[in-house]
C-alpha cells in the first residue's frame, strides 16, 4: 500500500510543488522560532526543517506528513541544555534519543496510535485549529509576539493568549493588517467553485499568491506610503545570510561525546523519545483523518523514520524532530497529495540558504499568518463541531472535552484527558452492548453478545435479579468469543440457586471460552491447496 510507482508522484506534482513552496513559506519563521524559543543556535532549527524534508520525507510512511522541529519540545529543549550546560551534550543526548525512538520502531510500539479514538483526534485538531487562529491574530495585526508558539501552547494558556489578542488591538499596523486582510480575502476567492474550475488558477495555489501579495504590497508601499509599509524587522522573516554557499557547513555543530558518562544525558532521552513519539503519532493519526485520499501511514515505520531523522539531526547540530500537525494542514491545504510536497519543502529550505536568504527577508508575517488563519479555521469551522453533535453525546463530549483540555493546557495533556473520557464512553458503551436480557411472560433469554469481561459483572448481577420466580431462563453464549471467569462464576451460582425458586435454566455454548482465543491476523488462501496460511509484512506497522 505505502510502495509508490513514479507515475503516482508524477501525477500529483502540479498540486506538490506549488503545496511544498507554501509549506516552506510556512515552516520557515517556525524553525527560526522554536530555536529561539529553546535557547539554541538560530541555524539548529532550519537543520532540522532541513532533515524532516529531504530525509524523513522519502523515509516515513505516510504521503502528507510534515515533519522539523517541533514547538512542544521547547521547554524540554531549554531545560535540557540549561541542564547539562552544553549545546554540544544536549546534541549527544538527541543521537541516544533518535536511537531509542528508531528501537521502539522496531518493537512495534506504533500500535499505540490506534487507540485514539476518532472524536479525540478531531477535537485535537479543533483545538489546533482555534490555537492558530488566536495566536495569529496578533500576527496578523501587527503585533509583536513569539511566533514560535503558533503549533502549541507551551507555557501558555487560552487566557494569556486572549491577552495577547486584545493587546494586539492596541497596537495594529496599518500596513500589516492591510497585507493580511487582502490575503485571507485572495484565499477565500481561491475557494470559490468558479475559481476551481479554471485549470490557471488550480495550478497556483490561493496561499502562494498571498505570499507574493504581500511581498509587493510592501516593496511599493515602502516606496511610496512608508506610513503603510511593515518596516519592523519582528514583523518580517528574518533568515541568517551566509556569506557563501560553502559557509553552510560551517554552521555544523557536533555531539560532545564525552557527555556519555553524564546521567544525566540518558534521562533527558528517554523524556525526548516518549514525547517526540506521542506527538508524532498523535500528529500521523490527525493526517490520516484529513487525507482527502483516505490513506493510512504505517506507524511504525514512522517511528523509525523519526528515529534515524533526530539521529541525523543531532549529528549536525539540529533539534529535535517530530511529524507537526500545523505544517501538515497546510500542506493538504494548499494541494499536497504525496511526499513530493514535503521533499520540496526541505529543497526550498536548502536552495534559500545557500542563495537567497536575503530575498525572503522581504516576506511579512502578516501574509504567513493569514496562511496559517485559514488552515486554523479550517481544522475548527462550526461545521466539524455540528457534524460530532449529531453523532450524540457519546461523540460530542469526548470532542468537546479534548478541545477545552488542550486550550486550558497544552497538547499532550489536553489528549490524555481527552483520552480518558473517550475511554469512558467506550467502557459504557461495551457495558450495555455486552449483555441483553428478553422477556417474553415468563420465558428469559440473556444473551451474551460478544466478548464479555468483569466490567460487566455489574450489569450481569442487575438482570439475574431481574428473573422472577417460575419462570424458564436461556443463557445463550454462543455469539461471545471470550467470557471472562468471573462472568462463568457468576451465573454458575445463579445455577446453584436457581431450582429454590423454580427456575429451569438452559445454557448454550457457554464453558469453554475463559481464555481468549489466538487467531491469525492475515489469511492468504492459496487458490490451488485451499489451505490458510498466515503471512507477515516485514514493513507492517
Amino acid at each position: 500500500m505505502i510502495h509508490k510507482h513514479l507515475q503516482y508522484y508524477t501525477s500529483h506534482l502540479k498540486g506538490d510543488i506549488p503545496s511544498g513552496i507554501v509549506v516552506f513559506l510556512v515552516a520557515l519563521p517556525l524553525c527560526l522560532g522554536i530555536a529561539l524559543a529553546s535557547g539554541a543556535p538560530l541555524f539548529s532549527g532550519l537543520l532540522a526543517g532541513l532533515v524532516g524534508g529531504l530525509v524523513i520525507a522519502w523515509l516515513s510512511g505516510s504521503q502528507l506528513s510534515v515533519s522539523g522541529p517541533a514547538a512542544g519540545l521547547t521547554v524540554i529543549v531549554l531545560n535540557a541544555i540549561e541542564q547539562l550546560g552544553s549545546f554540544q551534550g544536549f546534541l549527544t543526548a538527541l543521537v541516544i534519543a533518535g536511537f531509542l525512538q528508531m528501537v521502539l520502531g522496531f518493537l512495534r510500539a506504533g500500535i499505540i496510535a490506534s487507540f485514539f479514538p476518532a472524536s479525540v483526534i478531531e477535537g485535537m485538531l479543533a483545538a489546533i485549529g482555534l490555537i492558530l487562529i488566536m495566536k495569529q491574530l496578533p500576527h496578523a495585526a501587527g503585533y509583536d509576539s513569539s511566533f514560535e508558539g503558533d503549533e502549541s501552547y507551551m507555557a501558555d494558556t487560552a487566557l494569556s493568549s486572549l491577552h495577547a489578542m486584545v493587546d494586539s488591538l492596541r497596537a495594529i499596523s496599518p500596513g500589516a493588517l492591510v497585507i493580511s486582510s487582502v490575503a485571507l480575502l485572495i484565499m477565500i476567492i481561491w475557494e470559490l467553485s468558479w475559481f476551481k474550475k479554471r485549470k490557471l488558477f488550480n495550478l497556483i495555489p490561493g496561499p502562494l499568491v498571498a505570499v507574493v501579495w504581500g511581498v509587493g504590497y510592501n516593496l511599493a508601499a515602502m516606496k511610496f506610503a512608508p506610513e503603510w509599509a511593515v518596516n519592523n524587522l519582528k514583523h518580517m522573516v528574518t533568515l541568517p545570510v551566509l556569506d557563501h554557499p560553502t559557509a553552510f557547513f560551517d554552521q555544523f555543530v557536533f555531539p560532545d561525546w564525552s557527555f556519555l558518562a553524564n546521567s544525566q544525558i540518558y534521562t533527558v532521552a528517554v523524556t525526548m523519545t516518549i514525547i517526540a513519539s506521542l506527538e508524532t503519532l498523535l500528529s500521523l493519526e490527525a493526517v490520516d483523518k484529513l487525507d482527502p485520499l483516505k490513506r493510512i501511514a504505517p506507524t511504525n515505520r514512522e517511528l523509525r523514520a523519526q528515529g534515524i531523522g533526530n539521529m541525523i539531526s543531532g549529528f549536525i547540530g539540529g533539534l529535535p524532530i517530530t511529524a507537526v500537525i500545523v505544517r501538515s494542514s497546510a500542506n493538504i491545504n494548499a494541494g499536497g497529495r504525496t511526499r513530493i510536497a514535503c521533499f520540496v519543502h526541505g529543497l526550498c529550505l536548502l536552495i534559500s540558504l545557500l542563495f537567497f536568504s536575503q530575498y525572503l527577508n522581504y516576506i511579512p508575517l502578516a501574509c504567513l499568518a493569514a496562511i496559517l488563519l485559514q488552515t486554523g479555521y479550517k481544522l475548527a469551522k462550526p461545521k466539524v463541531f455540528m457534524h460530532f453533535y449529531k453523532k450524540g453525546w457519546g461523540q460530542f463530549l469526548p470532542f468537546v472535552i479534548t478541545v477545552c483540555a488542550i486550550l486550558a493546557t497544552d497538547l499532550l495533556e489536553g489528549m490524555a484527558i481527552g483520552m480518558a473520557v473517550g475511554l469512558i464512553f467506550v467502557i459504557i458503551a461495551n457495558y450495555h452492548a455486552a449483555i441483553t436480557l428478553t422477556q417474553d411472560g415468563s420465558h428469559y433469554v440473556l444473551s451474551l453478545n460478544k466478548d464479555v469481561s468483569f466490567l460487566n459483572k455489574a450489569l450481569l448481577r442487575k438482570f439475574i435479579l431481574r428473573i422472577e420466580a417460575d419462570s424458564t431462563v436461556v443463557i445463550d453464549a454462543s455469539k461471545a468469543g471470550f467470557i471472562d471467569p468471573d462472568i462463568v462464576e457468576t451465573i454458575e451460582g445463579f445455577l446453584t440457586t436457581a431450582p429454590d425458586d423454580n427456575i429451569k435454566v438452559q445454557l448454550i455454548d457457554l464453558h469453554g471460552k475463559e481464555k481468549i482465543k489466538k487467531h491469525k491476523a492475515h489469511v492468504v488462501l492459496n487458490g490451488r491447496s485451499k489451505k490458510p496460511q498466515a503471512v507477515t509484512d516485514p514493513l507492517a506497522g
